[in-house]
């Protein structure tokens, strides 16, 4: 399985700030977020599409309220696929494994696609007592099972995304928290030699003494912190 790019992990995690800044402006969601957006809203669309097909059943052996629950099933379905399709991390932004999926030789949204069409027309046939109702539900019916091994992939690719992005986000942390602790090391050094120049000097040296000693501190509080970064990275 393909690796998502660096560069769409950085544009996940570091969206762009707007200038000037609005007062009210909605906090941008992490990729992680995203990715777990995506996820419940792919098994939302397997659970409904099921849903569909059991209130069309049912509906077409009479029950009250069924024909209007699937109606309701339908429109969560396709509101999920258009969400999915056109979010931040859709199929043709993202690219690789999840464009192919949908677009490639599984023709994943041609399917979807095709199904919310017929489950539209079966449901209007239900409604209108159509002698046409009972083979569009038969054909829905047998949609239904293909259909769901379709949705069942995709949701299992946007899970597997999420972990290869969880471990590239902890790799890029664990690397930057690497650097930074290297700073720190080099800060510590210049700040002893700076010790011991200001001790040589003498009374001369003791405003070089002062920076040198905030110096230290700051290195460190640095320290500390990269060690809280780091056990929060691999934890």
């Amino acid at each position: 399985m393909n690796q998502i790019t660096e560069s769409k992990m950085l544009h996940l995690s570091h969206a762009p700030t707007d200038a000037p800044k609005r007062a009210a402006a909605a906090p941008k969601q992490t990729a992680g977020e995203l990715f777990s957006k995506s996820i419940n809203l792919s098994g939302r669309r397997r659970f409904t599409s099921q849903r569909l097909v059991l209130y069309a059943l049912l509906a077409s052996q009479g029950r009250e309220g069924a024909l209007a629950t699937a109606h309701d099933a339908l429109a969560i379905f396709r509101d999920a696929h258009a969400a999915l399709l056109d979010g931040e991390l859709s199929p043709k932004l993202m690219g690789g494994e999840l464009k192919e999926a949908y677009f490639g030789a599984d023709k994943a949204n041609e399917r979807i696609v095709a199904f919310v069409e017929l489950a539209q027309r079966t449901l209007d046939a239900l409604a209108a007592h159509m002698h046409s109702a009972a083979s569009l539900l038969e054909e829905l019916v047998d949609a239904a099972t293909p259909l769901l091994a379709t949705l069942n992939r995709l949701t299992q690719l946007y899970e597997d995304l999420a972990r290869q992005q969880a471990a590239s986000a902890k790799k890029q942390l664990t690397a930057v928290m690497g650097d930074i602790e290297l700073i720190a090391k080099h800060a510590r050094i210049v700040s002893f030699n700076a010790q011991v120049v200001a001790a040589r000097a003498g009374h001369s040296g003791r405003e070089f003494a002062v920076v040198s000693g905030e110096l230290t501190q700051i290195t460190g509080k640095l320290d500390g912190l990269v060690r809280e970064a780091v056990r929060s990275a691999v934890a």
